[in-house]
């Protein structure tokens, strides 16, 4: 039981400009309470790091709603028009990554990777102020790895030592987020103690989880 946290203790380890990424596909396996207590705490000035911003009322998208964000990096935001107003009114800076890149963005922080080299969006504006290699006579683009101060993760159920197992899509972007942050919190659909996850059923090893929280929505 070690690894349980409340929530005033994650309220005390959040800070402003933190930069955070948050699990979830259009909030599918987003850690709502998580960010019930970024919202609780009126933490801002935020870099987020999120596959998309869900809608305005799920999700990181919430944090865009309470203009938390100062900066995000997503792979599209059509589904919350209150992103798409903050970025045409130059209030949120965003960057539009391609979602595999992102992905692999991701996975090349955790593994400790210089970068990735993927030819998507090669003579395109995803390509502006980006390095081009060739590779054998063919152009890639140097694509930085994504690092992050904090994650917040949602797994399905999570036993007492941070081990995970996600159901179906709310797997998406959770592991590779535990993987490539300083501190990761994992917020528990289900806890339940150690040995009552087949270790063939582990998609995140505790090994990656430095916190458990239940009690979120």
């Amino acid at each position: 039981m070690k690894k349980m946290i409340s929530a005033e203790a994650i309220a005390n380890k959040l800070h402003d400009g933190m930069t955070i990424m948050i699990g979830g596909f259009m909030a599918n396996g987003a850690p709502e309470g998580l960010i019930d207590i970024l919202l609780a705490h009126n933490i801002k000035d935020i870099t987020l790091i999120t596959t998309d911003t869900g809608t305005p009322i799920t999700g990181s998208g919430r944090l865009i709603s309470e203009r938390r964000i100062k900066k995000l990096f997503a792979s599209h935001v059509g589904t919350n028009p209150e992103t798409g107003n903050q970025m045409n009114a130059s209030e949120l800076d965003v960057e539009l990554v391609p979602q595999g890149t992102l992905a692999e963005r991701i996975r090349a922080g955790g593994a400790g990777l210089g970068g990735i080299l993927t030819p998507t969006g090669l003579g395109t504006l995803v390509a502006e102020n980006k390095q081009v290699i060739t590779v054998d006579g063919e152009d890639f683009l140097l694509e930085k790895p994504l690092r992050a101060d904090l994650a917040f993760i949602r797994g399905s159920i999570v036993d007492t030592k941070g081990n995970v197992f996600y159901k179906k899509t709310t797997q998406n972007f959770n592991p590779l987020m535990a993987t490539a942050a300083d501190l990761v919190i994992v917020e528990a659909e289900a806890l339940v103690d150690v040995g009552q996850i087949e270790p063939e059923c582990v998609h995140t090893p505790g090994l990656f989880v430095d916190y458990v929280y239940q009690g979120g929505k």
